[in-house]
């Protein structure tokens, strides 16, 4: 599926302009997780344009599940400068920019556009992640080999993950973005294209489960009903069926503030 450019966030100083509404070692710890994130991301960003010259090093290195898991590290913490009763949420400018593009640079005074940026940053990686399961390997003789079922599988799996994050953005947290720092998002972080892309991890879904649960799906077109959502899952292990919903932890503390 297509996806849009990774924005990457710009290096800027939290600490300092922290140190009057957080306790010192809270805000140091929130701005050396961004910090790693900047350089994750940066590495992230170059392996995306220049794939061929992709290295892991212990300097720096990464991968989108590291990259992935930094930004579930940082969230939590994050959150904590939206919390009720905080006077911390337009404290900081926090700037983001778009990986195809130098000059698509946004920088807003807003805790909840960190949080925005963060879920879509999530997002694209999760479906990147997707897309390059459903992509068929290459075999030493030059034949391109098919994509396996477990790979099928996990593709769902993380289709459905990356929708989750959009859905949560949507409606958790573009609606705490005050309408004036809403008009300065970039088009990649507007509602309609939120959904559109959600709508079309969505979509995407389909393509495994029409391989993966085909007999499934046949009983359900010729109008069959002996056949259960139970025995689908026992028979043919659609995925649908038992896929965990990863948001939901994230939803949960978005609900606390």
């Amino acid at each position: 599926m297509f996806i849009p450019g990774l924005r990457v966030p710009e290096s800027l100083e939290l600490s300092q302009p922290l140190s009057d509404g957080l306790p010192r070692r809270l805000a140091e710890r929130l701005a050396a997780l961004r910090s790693r994130i900047v350089v994750m991301a940066a590495h992230e960003a170059l392996s995306v344009t220049r794939p061929r010259k992709r290295t892991f090093t212990q300097h720096g290195g990464s991968t989108s599940a590291d990259l992935l898991q930094a930004l579930e590290e940082y969230l939590p913490v994050l959150l904590g400068l939206v919390k009720e009763g905080s006077n911390l949420e337009d404290k900081i400018q926090f700037s983001w920019m778009n990986q195809e593009d130098d000059a698509e640079e946004t920088a807003l005074p807003s805790s909840w556009y960190e949080v925005l940026s963060v879920l879509h940053m999530m997002a694209m990686l999760r479906l990147s992640q997707a897309n390059s399961l459903l992509l068929p390997k290459t075999s030493l003789e030059g034949y391109h080999t098919k994509v396996s079922e477990d790979n099928k599988r996990a593709s769902v799996e993380i289709f459905l993950k990356a929708s989750g994050f959009l859905e949560c953005a949507i409606q958790h947290v573009l609606p705490r973005i005050s309408p004036e720092n809403r008009k300065g998002l970039p088009v990649d972080l507007s509602e309609g294209v939120l959904k559109a892309i959600c709508m079309q991890a969505l979509g995407q879904v389909c393509i495994p489960l029409l391989s993966l649960c085909q007999p499934f799906l046949l009983f359900i077109f010729l109008g069959n009903s002996l056949i259960s959502q139970d025995s689908c899952e026992d028979q043919f292990k659609c995925p649908l069926h038992s896929s965990s919903c990863h948001f939901v932890h994230t939803m949960q503390i978005l609900h606390r503030y």
